[in-house]
């Protein structure tokens, strides 16, 4: 089932729809990095995209360093 996330940007509202089991990931995640009831700035949504990607970039080099690991055993 379907479920709208909403965010505000720079004064005009974004609906999104996602799974029900990733929305309530999204929203908290969200309510780390914007104001969920407010208006945001692109500013705020560039940091939150930056932020995003280096715990992508922090979580592939962990994973890389596993499969080296588990490859030498």
């Amino acid at each position: 089932m379907n479920v709208k996330v909403s965010l505000t940007l720079n004064a005009k509202k974004y609906d999104i729809d996602v799974e029900e089991d990733f929305a309530h990931f999204l929203t908290s995640h969200m309510k780390h990095d914007f104001q969920i009831e407010g208006n945001n700035d692109l500013r705020a949504l560039l940091q939150a995209y930056v932020r995003s990607n280096f715990a992508l970039y922090t979580q592939e080099k962990e994973i890389t360093a596993l499969i080296e690991k588990i490859q030498t055993v």
